[in-house]
Order: C-alpha cells, then sequence, then structure tokens
C-alpha cells in the first residue's frame, strides 16, 4: 500500500474536526481528507440503520478519494456502525469512544459523568463498556440541542450556557470528579464547560488517544507518509460558513452534494 496516500475523516459534522486536529498535530505529514457530513447532523436522534447508511456513504466518498485509512471521528457512528464498516471494507477503521475507562480508573469519588448523543448512549458498544465498570456510578446525560447549536455556529450562545448548566449542575450535585466528552462535537464547548465546573472536575475527550491509535495502525499496517506537510482538504455537504469559522480560517473549505 502507498503510504503516501491519505488518511479520510469523517463526522456527522464540524465536530470531528477535534479529532483532525489532534491527529494533524502528531501526524503533520499525514495528507487528511476531512468529510462533514453536516446535512445530517445530527446524527444522534438518528437509527442505527440511518447511522450505518450514512457512515457508508462517508467511507465509499473517502475510498473513491485514494485514502489508505478511515477515521471514524463521531462517537455515534462508531458505537453504532464500526462492526459493519470493518466487515465490508478491507481498509482499516480507527473509532471513537467515550473514554470511560480513564475516567473510572483514576476517579477518587467513582461517581463520574457522561455527556453524549442519545445513539452513543443507547449503543451495544457503549453499554458493553460501562458494564465492565461495576464499581463506578455513570451519570449519563444526553446533551439535547447541542450539536445542532455548535452546528449553527451558536457555540458562545445564552440558550447553549442555559442547556450546559441544566446538563451539568446535577452531575456536579451528584458528587462527579471526571466528566466523560462522548461526542467529537463537544471540545469546543470546554471553554464554557470549564466556567460551570468546580475545579477539581477532570474532562476528558478521545482525542489525543485517537491520534496515538491512528499513529499506531500506519506504522503497524501500512507505514507513516515520507511525503512533505501538504495542505489538508475539507468537505462539506452544507453551508461551509461554520466549518470554515471553526478551522480559524486557515483553511479552504470545499461545498459538494454527496
Amino acid at each position: 500500500m502507498d503510504n503516501n496516500k491519505p488518511i479520510g475523516i469523517f463526522d456527522s459534522g464540524i465536530g470531528g474536526t477535534s479529532i483532525w486536529r489532534a491527529i494533524h498535530d502528531l501526524l503533520p505529514n499525514e495528507k487528511t481528507i476531512y468529510l462533514a457530513d453536516s446535512k445530517n447532523a445530527p446524527y444522534g436522534q438518528k437509527s442505527k440503520d440511518e447511522i450505518v447508511a450514512l457512515s457508508m456513504k462517508n467511507t465509499d466518498f473517502l475510498l473513491k478519494m485514494n485514502c489508505k485509512l478511515i477515521v471514524v471521528a463521531c462517537n455515534t457512528a462508531t458505537t453504532n456502525a464500526i462492526r459493519e464498516l470493518r466487515e465490508k471494507y478491507d481498509v482499516p477503521f480507527i473509532g471513537i469512544e467515550p473514554a470511560i475507562k480513564p475516567a473510572a480508573t483514576h476517579s477518587k469519588t467513582q461517581i463520574i459523568g457522561i455527556l453524549a448523543t442519545q445513539g452513543t448512549l443507547n449503543s451495544e458498544l457503549f453499554n458493553k463498556t460501562t458494564e465492565m465498570y461495576q464499581d463506578t456510578k455513570i451519570i449519563e446525560q444526553v446533551g439535547h440541542g447541542l450539536v445542532q447549536l455548535i452546528e449553527n455556529g451558536d457555540i458562545n450562545s445564552p440558550e447553549m450556557t442555559k442547556l450546559l448548566h441544566s446538563y451539568l449542575t446535577p452531575m456536579i450535585e451528584a458528587n462527579i470528579d471526571y466528566l466523560v466528552l462522548g461526542c467529537s462535537h463537544y471540545p469546543y464547548l470546554i471553554p464554557q464547560i470549564k466556567k460551570i465546573l468546580p475545579e477539581h472536575i477532570h474532562i476528558i475527550d478521545s482525542g489525543e488517544a485517537v491520534a496515538k491509535q491512528t499513529q499506531k495502525i500506519l506504522k503497524e499496517k501500512i507505514g507513516i507518509s515520507s511525503a512533505e506537510k501538504s495542505e489538508p482538504i475539507f468537505y462539506t455537504n452544507s453551508n461551509s460558513k461554520v466549518l470554515t469559522e471553526i478551522l480559524e480560517k486557515k483553511y479552504a473549505v470545499e461545498e459538494i452534494d454527496f
């Protein structure tokens, strides 16, 4: 396989750019193609069959772009469709799922919170993971409305602040000492979340772990790119304005119908 082929990354929208950043920072010489399926966001309210179909559509697009590895930068797509993707396609897949393990392992109160989509919390994979930590109380909260506000560019809106207070206050009162962000959109809310949480509560997201796993799989199965640092490519099937803004206007974003 050609080491210098691109890494494909897809998400239900702009949130997976938090994963892309971690990969790009760790592996700057890897060419990356990012696909934002914002037209169909959020995935968290869709059925498993719909999520699998959308994930396959996104994978087909990236494979046509000659990608050597696919990163499913969406918790909902990973927890609902990663098995089906691995069964159908002959290409390595890296998934992203809520980082329950480090939170449960390091928690002093043995009470942790997870903020995620309905699709992730309802998934078989998530439930299998939580069953491994019977001694830890896991407080689950669906982040209704958060993804859509982020997709609309309303990260710092009064509505966002109100929603976050309503979701996080019961967790604080329950004495959590770790908050797991179970959606790749949510790292963009960390500045807001830090204003609400007491300082002793740790926030965990999956970006760094996914980047390290991507590096590991490349080394074991494909090889690290030997190319010079290349410009990442971004596609969206919605208005490119918010994606351009979240990327700090550093990169061009192409609007396409897929």
